[in-house]
């Protein structure tokens, strides 16, 4: 499959006093005539909020509308999400809409500590309310450190997730980065989720990171993005996130070949640096993914078109 990019959609400008920096993590949900996207905004540099705008749906490079608060609250202090939250999948289940998201507390011994929520909305996404102030995926003894950044869909009545699992904290130039893979979890409503803590996706090296997979069916086929980047200058250096590709036939076992993602950095420009944080949506006018650049999505979200 080939990706051809269109180009960069939407950056913050300190809209309405609190959209400081960045445009991360969009998350897309299909409203029929038109396509809404979640995505994290930083108030401050340690603080994101989840807000969202709707695109038009024939041209998604046009903005219909910019909301203009979070639609979460952070959540209590000693919570999960009490510093930050940040969107990650998005489900229609019969007349709701699930929104599953990283929470961010921080930490003494290294800098976070990611783990997943859930927020439901009964009036087709517009505003949302947490199920509970506990996180629906956590740590256990088979993942001890984050279980964040979850790609969830519908399928034969199964709630599928691929979730970025964190694998180790290491230390490089007196600072602590975060490793990860990808895991699976199972769920019959949603909310209750089975985790077998097995990678499915695994890290090239010790040194790697994979976060934000999401997935395109394709003839019985199963196509999974994700970005991944390296622990050494990895902040918009030569080890920044790149998109990668895993395929498989059985949702079980997956084979890795990230050349064949199709779709790389430019050569100059808002997304020259750093591509990640994929998500992928089907429309009758197209199949589109969108993505960040430069920054962790300081320089914003932009989009790509599938050529079928």
């Amino acid at each position: 499959m080939k990706w051809t990019k269109i180009g960069k959609i939407f950056s913050v400008d300190k809209n309405f006093g609190w959209m400081n920096t960045h445009a991360q993590i969009p998350t897309v949900l299909n409203l029929t005539n038109k396509l809404r996207v979640y995505f994290a905004t930083r108030i401050s540099k340690t603080e994101s909020k989840t807000t969202f705008l709707d695109l038009d749906i024939k041209d998604p490079k046009k903005i219909l509308y910019i909301h203009d608060k979070p639609i979460l609250n952070n959540g209590k202090p000693g919570t999960f999400d009490e510093h930050g939250i940040m969107p990650a999948g998005v489900v229609r289940y019969k007349d709701k809409i699930y929104l599953y998201y990283s929470g961010w507390s921080r930490k003494s011994s290294v800098p976070y500590n990611n783990l997943t929520g859930l927020a439901i909305s009964d009036d087709d996404g517009w505003s949302f309310k947490k199920i509970s102030d506990g996180p629906i995926l956590s740590s256990n003894i088979y993942e001890p450190y984050s279980t964040t950044s979850p790609f969830v869909f519908l399928e034969n009545e199964i709630f599928h997730m691929f979730y970025c699992s964190g694998t180790n904290w290491i230390k490089i130039n007196n600072k602590y980065e975060h490793t990860y893979d990808i895991k699976y979890a199972s769920s019959k409503n949603g909310v209750n989720f089975y985790q077998n803590g097995l990678s499915i996706v695994k890290t090239q090296n010790g040194n790697e990171a994979i976060t934000r997979p999401v997935i395109l069916k394709r003839k019985d086929i199963y196509h999974m993005y994700y970005c991944f980047r390296g622990s050494e200058d990895f902040r918009d250096g030569k080890n920044s996130y790149k998109i990668g590709y895993s395929w498989s036939d059985d949702l079980v076992n997956w084979s890795r070949d990230d050349l064949q993602a199709n779709i790389n950095i430019s050569k100059n420009g808002w997304d020259s640096k750093m591509m990640a944080y994929p998500y992928i949506i089907e429309t009758i006018f197209g199949t589109y993914m969108f993505y960040n650049g430069n920054g962790f999505g300081q320089s914003g979200f932009g989009f790509a078109k599938l050529e079928d």
